[in-house]
């Protein structure tokens, strides 16, 4: 490690202050502070002295991500061959075939959105920030896994561009970064992100290979056509890694353990969706009310609730608004579920939806507070 120091030292000497590539030093740092802690400390303002900083913070999202990226891997693989008549089913072919289907959809998520985020740090003069670790492993875990490559790098130039940096960069964006790179292919491309085809890989250019998902099935009127054990464990047709909701539980024991996410907003949000979820059991009036409980093991409400809604940028920042703010989300991914046959997923509109009025929420919830207090001291006054 000594060595890795003293050669990236030697390496960063034409980008010092003073120096003719000094421009770029954003760029040379970003590397710089991927491989080893910042060696500066924050100098004004209140600050807390711990050894956390947002790159660790980035890393344990990425950790708590990976289990439900190795499992949507293989779900890639196995939705495809599983329709293939006489095909290997062994785990390498079936694990290879994923691999080499998303590794491309990550390498241009990454690719498109640190070269713009490099771009706007070396011309705003500031450090490239840690942000985009996460959001660019979420982009392609919530894509389908034939989106054309092209289409994905316009959506993410779009949600680093407009979602975020057009707010000021990190810590600044109102909305939640990879949910606009989806929204927008969403509403951009719709043939590409909905329908029978696009959830399994190679199904537009193999004859019988369909993927319907679920919650297209119900809004159709079919059948679900799997036990809830299967959409428990995620051997469904889906988005690359939203599938299983076991493994996405296990990156919230992870996120929750660590204090990265917060515990509040997610069992709020699958309790706000199963209280929604039961009130439409109880009236059964189609096959989305009719699917009950099931909603939360399908679709991407786990991972939304779970990944994307307790991003701490967006999200609300009060105690008790996060309380409300996740159950909304829960209470609103089945709404639209139902009432919009559509688009049968519901749990991104409804965090984005959430993510304009998390503010709201926590002003009001202050307000509250600030409202008890006074009337706390008016009673002392008089008594």
């Amino acid at each position: 490690m000594k060595f890795l120091r003293e050669k990236l030292d030697e390496l960063k000497k034409p980008f010092g202050k003073g120096q003719k590539l000094e421009q770029f030093a954003p760029a040379i740092n970003a590397f710089d502070t991927f491989l080893f802690v910042p060696n500066h400390t924050t100098k004004h303002g209140a600050h807390i002295r711990d050894a956390v900083d947002l790159k660790r913070t980035m890393v344990t999202v990425i950790l708590a991500l990976l289990p439900a990226l190795f499992f949507g891997i293989y779900n890639t693989g196995y939705q495809h061959f599983i329709q293939i008549d006489g095909s290997d089913m062994s785990f390498w072919n079936v694990f290879s075939h994923g691999l080499w289907k998303v590794l491309p959809i990550i390498a241009v998520s990454y690719g498109v959105g640190l070269a713009i985020e490099f771009y706007f740090a070396i011309k705003r003069g500031h450090e490239v920030n840690e942000g985009y670790l996460v959001t660019g492993m979420l982009i392609p875990m919530i894509m389908p896994v034939d989106l054309p490559l092209w289409m994905l790098a316009i959506s993410v130039v779009f949600a680093v561009i407009l979602g975020k940096e057009a707010f000021g960069g990190t810590g600044m964006n109102i909305l939640n970064p990879a949910l606009t790179a989806r929204a927008f292919a969403f509403f951009a491309y719709p043939t590409y992100m909905s329908g029978d085809k696009v959830w399994v890989s190679d199904a537009m250019k193999v004859d019988g290979i369909s993927g319907e998902t679920i919650l297209g099935k119900l809004a159709a009127g079919k059948e679900a056509g799997f036990e809830a054990w299967s959409m428990f464990a995620g051997s469904i047709p889906g988005s690359i890694s939203e599938t299983s909701t076991l493994w996405i539980l296990v990156g919230a024991a992870i996120l929750i353990l660590t204090g990265v996410g917060s515990w509040k907003i997610i069992f709020s949000g699958f309790l706000g969706a199963a209280f929604t979820a039961y009130l439409f059991e109880l009236w059964g009036a189609n096959a989305l009310m009719q699917f009950g409980m099931n909603h939360l093991l399908v679709g991407g409400l786990a991972f939304g609730i779970v990944f994307m809604a307790t991003d701490p940028v967006s999200a609300a920042q009060t105690e008790r608004g996060k309380w409300i703010y996740g159950f909304l989300i829960g209470l609103f991914s089945i709404l639209i579920r139902v009432f919009n046959p559509a688009y049968p997923e519901g749990v991104m509109l409804a965090i984005l939806l959430l993510n304009v009025f998390a503010p709201t929420i926590d002003h009001y919830v202050v307000q509250a507070n600030i409202s008890k207090r006074k009337k706390r001291v008016a009673k002392l006054k008089t008594a």
